[in-house]
């Protein structure tokens, strides 16, 4: 028997999987598509997503492969500078296509040592006390200790569970596709400008050799698994732009909607949810992979703590308990969007009043944080203004807080030089370093990088390792 399976192969799973072979967890990844999808969804990773693959070592990688943008406010498309003194050190937006992400991320997933298995597809589960039993469509039985669904918004890990998935069915689609045009540069931006002073969700630009192509859909698809053809393109870029621009020789052409549904529960017994299967949103500020990615860095470690036979009482559990109120709130703010991006003259003057709240510093930055994610703080209770937040990559006196994150353990970053973790030093690293960004003692990063623990006492540090880390040795 196999400690995990992970049904899903996209950026969750991989960045999941090899989260837990990090930490030795043997892990299985199963994944129906015998070859990786070439259809970009996602354009770029937010701050939070760059700071966590510079915990991880990964980060030079992804920016050989993509392009560093200013980091600017674009709320519902208000486009805004980024104040100064943003709580990060990697200020800036890294373009960078799903595809290119899923094959660096495939690239450390194996290298760490994960087993992917593609052109797989799982039909059936249950569970008992001691392990989960997948059954793949070829009749293929398999067994491990835990199993989590990353299997996207129609996931079949969350409907064999029978977890409920409320929220709202799509309202509107959105045709998506890379193709050539046959107009010259100068018209496209003509018509681009005149277009988007009211229809947000109309865009064509460069992309590759090609270009990427947005309209909105005449009506809401039955079955939105099956692609637009190219006449239905251009009969919308006529409706909505006036020309359909000489579209021709598609890449590929696919459809998304706006459901806005976030599950019920992310665990149930041995089997968890993690990315789109457990929540699906519209993609306005390009959340999506982004939350995938960062539930999959909450979940791993505790996952693997839980194999490992060293996680406290409900450490598991709190993976729904931090997670599922990120994900709600990442909902409201892409329902917000979805509003102020409406045609109608109520959302245009909401709109427009936003964009006026906007010029003031405080609400710019309240609203690139929620975006970004480096806002997001799990309630760890009362105490220090860094409890329960994640800590920026501090600059110490021997390099950067981050160069010291990357084998995935618990930190403890110590300017006092008296503490001491002592009986959880194979789960905690003790670093006596002095950082002028940091103004506190001591603090206690959990593997995640969020702080777990503030203060200078042995006595304080002692009450709350046990807490994160367990039982010390």
């Amino acid at each position: 028997m196999g400690d995990v399976i992970v049904a899903g192969g996209g950026p969750t799973g991989l960045m999941l999987a090899a989260e837990l072979r990090l930490r030795g967890v043997d892990v299985l990844v199963l994944e129906r598509d015998v070859e990786p999808n070439p259809r970009v969804r996602a354009l770029g990773l937010h701050v939070r997503s760059i700071e966590v693959m510079a915990q991880r070592g990964l980060l030079e990688r992804f920016l050989e492969a993509g392009t560093q943008y200013p980091l600017r406010g674009f709320f519902a498309g208000i486009n805004k500078a980024a104040p100064e003194r943003l709580d990060t050190a990697h200020g800036y937006v890294l373009g960078i296509q799903q595809p290119v992400v899923e094959r660096l991320l495939t690239e450390h997933a194996t290298e760490v040592g994960v087993r992917i298995r593609r052109g797989v597809e799982l039909v059936g589960l249950s569970q008992d006390d001691d392990g989960v039993s997948a059954e793949l469509a070829d009749g293929t039985q398999l067994r491990a200790r835990f199993l989590v669904g990353c299997d996207g918004g129609r996931s079949t890990v969350r409907k064999l569970l029978g977890v409920g998935f409320p929220g709202e069915p799509s309202r509107v689609d959105t045709l998506l596709g890379e193709m050539e045009i046959g107009v010259a540069p100068e018209e496209l931006t003509e018509v681009m400008t005149r277009v988007r002073e009211t229809e947000r969700r109309f865009g064509i630009g460069p992309f590759g050799d090609a270009y990427r192509v947005v309209v909105p859909a005449a009506g809401v698809a039955q079955d939105r698994s099956v692609p637009p053809t190219l006449e239905e393109f251009k009969r919308q870029l006529v409706a909505v732009a006036g020309t359909d621009f000489g579209v021709h020789s598609p890449r590929w052409l696919s459809r998304f909607g706006d459901a806005t549904r976030l599950a019920e529960r992310y665990r149930s017994g041995r089997v968890l949810l993690a990315g789109d299967a457990a929540h699906i949103h519209p993609p306005v500020g390009g959340q999506g992979l982004n939350l995938g990615i960062q539930d999959a860095f909450n979940l791993g470690w505790k996952l693997a703590a839980e194999v490992a036979g060293w996680a406290p009482p409900d450490l598991l559990d709190s993976y729904h308990g931090e997670r599922h109120p990120v994900a709600a709130a990442v909902l409201d703010n892409t329902r917000a969007q979805m509003e102020l991006l409406s045609t109608e003259p109520g959302p245009r003057a909401v709109r427009g009043l936003l964009a006026e709240l906007v010029e003031f510093e405080e609400v710019n930055r309240y609203l690139i944080e929620k975006i970004t994610a480096i806002g997001v703080r799990y309630d760890f209770g009362t105490g220090h203004e860094l409890l329960g937040r994640r800590l920026r990559d501090l600059s110490l006196k021997r390099g950067r807080l981050y160069d010291l994150t990357h084998n995935g353990r618990g930190l403890l970053l110590d300017q006092t030089g008296g503490l001491s973790v002592a009986g959880w030093s194979d789960r905690v690293d003790h670093i006596v370093d002095i950082s002028e960004e940091l103004n506190a003692p001591a603090v206690l990063l959990r593997p995640d990088g969020h702080v777990a623990w503030v203060g200078d006492t042995q006595t304080d540090l002692h009450t709350h390792l046990p807490r994160w880390f367990g039982a010390a040795a």
